[in-house]
């Protein structure tokens, strides 16, 4: 509720009494008159006013407070009521008399455009009811420039209003309090802004706070305090800083005499301390802060007013395994950190909780060379392949394709169990990237650098079991994990006729192994070529049945057909 008790030209004892003077009349009826008082009686008060015979006021008409303090010899002023009733006798109102003055006072006030000072004495319907000596009535969109919510809270208040309407015949006054506050604001207004000027230092209370600022009462005018200019840090709401009401001192950046518009800051006035950020927090220096916030990329910290540096989750951690920050840090949580970069010009320091800490990885590198063979317990599976913790922080990867040499595995739960202890081989370690390459298959020798080679020579005959036909050959299935392509054209099946016309899935076949490459693991194989000898050892088992008898193979062919 705003004060108007600064107003001073309410009327004047002085005023009000030359005021009463005037009204002073000769002895007649409905006019008031001084008269001093003789004696109290237990009916009244007798009152000498000057005429051949005194006056009664009934006894009724005086407060408790009044009768004990009313004596002989007192002067009051009273009503004349009747100048001589059937005895002979005046009859006088004390109780008219003072109602007469303050009705001309309430005249006298409306006219010269005063205020007057009421309490306000109950609510009403519309307003409340304000004892001005009379009751009056505040209606509720005079009672401020903004709303009142609750008008019970005013009962009981003094304050000044104006009058804005009135009329003695039915008792009928409106006053408002709105009227003076306006213009208190008014001349508060044009003084702030006769003397405003940029760079200014001034005090002001929040009057209003939204998402993008506070609006600042100035004393008769607000100026906007933008979120961006209430501190040099980050803020997220302007009532993280500011509540209604609070008195601050602010800083004019810019004001337009023509629009009235303020603008203010509250962060100038004091230095950027991004300007000697660099000194105070140099790249490798160790700093502490305080937790402001927590996001799923990072922790924000505070180092000092204005100055944050965030620690991202890639910096929490040496293991890489921090699924939220919220899980190493907390808001609130004073922390260390070390300096790893600064950007001043778009206001970022970049901190890391890691590094407080030696790096396991640089350790890992020389603990975990290449071809050692460690033992762990496989502690994750996924789809590509299984994790083997080797200690604390530092995990390895047996990938899919370092399980076996022969088995196509399809999932690496067909190899390895979660939590299954296991020995595995160090192919490759990768400190930058923090990965430790193991394998499997690796602990015994390659089947396809000499095994395979020795048992499918080329030249041998092999039998195997059709797995799949393309357009391109014939895979077939010579043992677990061993497999070969018949290429369409060592099929042994000409045109028009396909290998799918008289062959297919399942079926076991005979084939010559035609060559083998060890480094790419594959074996080419060849039906038409296992026909061949085929007949051909067919013909010389005929030749040596004959006696050969001097026939050539191509005659023992024909005869054998």
């Amino acid at each position: 509720m705003t004060d108007t008790s600064m107003h001073q030209d309410e009327v004047t004892p002085d005023e009000m009494q030359k005021l009463y003077e005037e009204s002073f009349k000769r002895v007649e009826e409905g006019g008031i008159v001084r008269g001093q008082v003789l004696a109290k009686e237990s009916n009244g008060v007798i009152v000498d006013i000057g005429y051949k015979s005194e006056g009664t006021i009934p006894i009724n008409e005086f407060t408790e407070e009044e009768l004990k303090s009313v004596k002989p010899g007192d002067i009051i002023e009273v009503f004349i009521e009747e100048v001589e009733d059937m005895e002979g006798n005046i009859i006088l109102s004390k109780e008219k008399a003072d109602r007469r003055k303050v009705w001309e006072k309430i005249d006298y006030v409306y006219k010269e455009g005063r205020p007057i000072t009421g309490k306000i004495v109950s609510k009403v319907k519309g307003g409340l009811n304000v004892d001005i000596g009379i009751k009056a009535f505040l209606p509720g969109s005079q009672i401020d420039v903004r709303p009142i919510k609750d008008l019970d809270k005013m009962v009981g208040q003094t304050c000044q209003v104006k009058i804005i309407k009135m009329d003695q015949k039915r008792s009928n006054v409106v006053v408002s309090r709105r009227a003076l506050i306006e213009e208190q604001i008014k001349k508060m207004r044009e003084q702030t802004l006769e003397a405003m000027e940029e760079g200014q230092l001034l005090e002001g209370y929040v009057k209003n706070i939204t998402d993008y600022g506070v609006f600042i009462d100035l004393g008769g005018i607000d100026g906007l305090l933008h979120i961006t200019d209430i501190s040099w840090g980050r803020i997220g709401h302007p009532s993280e800083v500011f509540r209604v009401g609070d008195k601050i001192s602010v800083k004019v950046l810019k004001y337009d005499p023509d629009t009235g518009r303020v603008s203010l800051g509250h962060k100038q006035k004091t230095p950027d301390p991004w300007i000697t950020v660099e000194d105070r927090y140099p790249v490798n220096a160790r700093v502490q802060g305080k937790v402001v916030s927590i996001t799923d990329y990072g922790a924000f910290v505070l180092l000092e007013d204005g100055v944050e540096g965030l620690i991202h989750i890639s910096d929490m951690s040496w293991t890489g395994e921090v699924k939220h920050p919220s899980r190493v840090v907390s808001v609130g949580e004073i922390i260390k950190a070390e300096v790893l970069s600064i950007d001043k010009q778009n206001r970022k320091i970049s901190l890391g909780l890691k590094q407080m800490e030696p790096n396991p990885w640089e350790v890992a590198e020389n603990k975990y060379t290449q071809g050692t063979v460690i033992e762990g317990r496989v502690r994750n599976i996924t789809e590509f392949g299984a994790f083997v913790g080797l200690e604390e922080g530092i995990d390895g990867l047996i990938h899919i394709s370092d399980m076996s040499w022969l088995k196509h595995v399809k999932h690496p739960s067909e190899v390895v169990k979660k939590g299954q202890k296991i020995q595995a081989i160090v192919l490759k370690v990768d400190k930058e990237k923090q990965r430790i390459s193991l394998g499997i298959k690796q602990l015994t020798p390659d089947p396809w650098t000499k095994d395979i080679p020795e048992k499918y020579p080329v030249g041998n005959h092999v039998k195997g079991r059709i797995v799949k036909i393309t357009d391109f050959g014939i895979f077939l299935e010579l043992e677990e994990g061993v497999e070969g392509l018949i290429h369409v054209s060592e099929s042994g099946v000409e045109p028009p006729v396909r290998a799918e016309d008289v062959m297919k899935a399942d079926d076991e076949v005979w084939a010559k192994v035609i060559k083998i490459d060890s480094a790419e693991k594959k074996i080419a194989l060849s039906i038409k070529e296992y026909n061949k000898d085929q007949e051909r050892a067919e013909v010389e088992k005929y030749m040596e049945k004959q006696g050969n008898g001097g026939i050539t193979l191509g005659e023992a062919a024909r005869k054998i057909t």
